[in-house]
């Protein structure tokens, strides 16, 4: 189920997948995540304007919460967003979100790029760094930031290890794959996953990491809310 919009389908080779159907339950607020306040318009308006915007990208749905797929393509069309062809029912995971609205990109796309609605603060530039390397014959490119905090393992609120940081990174949104190697990834089992590119991992795919940025801070608590408020 969703909401088509009054433009003609879109073709071009690089799809972007929206993803805001998450509850926001941790926001303490009546509505779902992406339709918050931020500044004067809902959260989900400034990652859509910003898509919206990037000469990298051709066409854009969005998995929507369940309800909520009609207001999402009128905010599309207050904010003049063009490009976004569809608003979809978004699921009860994710994952599941992103497989309904993988099923809205044609079969003749080339790229698809993944992005969470709750990193408002995506740009041109890291979407550039994402979608550059898959011309290499990566199955896919995430962005990362290094770990600044000591991370321990713990147990029953005891700490059992400390983790040697070399190496691990924290990964972002947005996530960029050949469109063919992300439809493959989606057929199967979606049980326990974190984010595409650990599907594309299981079934033995190349991932790539380039640098992320602090501002595709995901927005989880009041608190976040407010710090990413603050970069309007």
């Amino acid at each position: 189920m969703g909401v088509s919009s009054n433009r003609p389908s879109a073709g071009g080779a690089v799809w972007a997948l929206l993803v805001a159907a998450g509850t926001g339950e941790r926001l303490g607020e009546e509505r779902p995540k992406a339709f918050v306040r931020l500044g004067e318009l809902p959260l989900l308006a400034e990652p859509l304007r910003r898509l919206e915007e990037s000469s990298w990208i051709d066409a854009i749905v969005i998995a929507a919460p369940p309800g909520w797929e009609e207001p999402a393509i009128l905010l599309a069309e207050e904010l003049s967003a063009a490009k976004v062809v569809a608003s979809v029912t978004g699921g009860p995971t994710r994952a599941e979100s992103v497989r309904a609205a993988l099923a809205e990109v044609p079969d003749d796309a080339l790229v698809v790029l993944v992005h969470d609605a709750a990193r408002p603060f995506v740009d041109d530039a890291v979407i550039e760094r994402v979608l550059a390397p898959l011309s290499e014959g990566w199955d896919g490119v995430v962005p990362g930031l290094p770990l600044a905090d000591t991370v321990k393992r713990v147990e029953a609120d005891v700490v059992v290890e400390t983790v040697d940081r070399t190496g691990l990174v924290a990964i972002q949104t947005p996530q960029a794959f050949p469109a063919q190697t992300l439809r493959s990834a989606y057929a199967g089992d979606l049980s326990g996953v974190t984010d595409c590119a650990s599907l594309v991992e299981a079934r033995g795919g190349h991932v790539r990491v380039v640098q992320g940025n602090v501002r595709l801070a995901k927005v989880t608590t009041p608190e976040d809310l407010e710090r990413v408020s603050a970069w309007l």
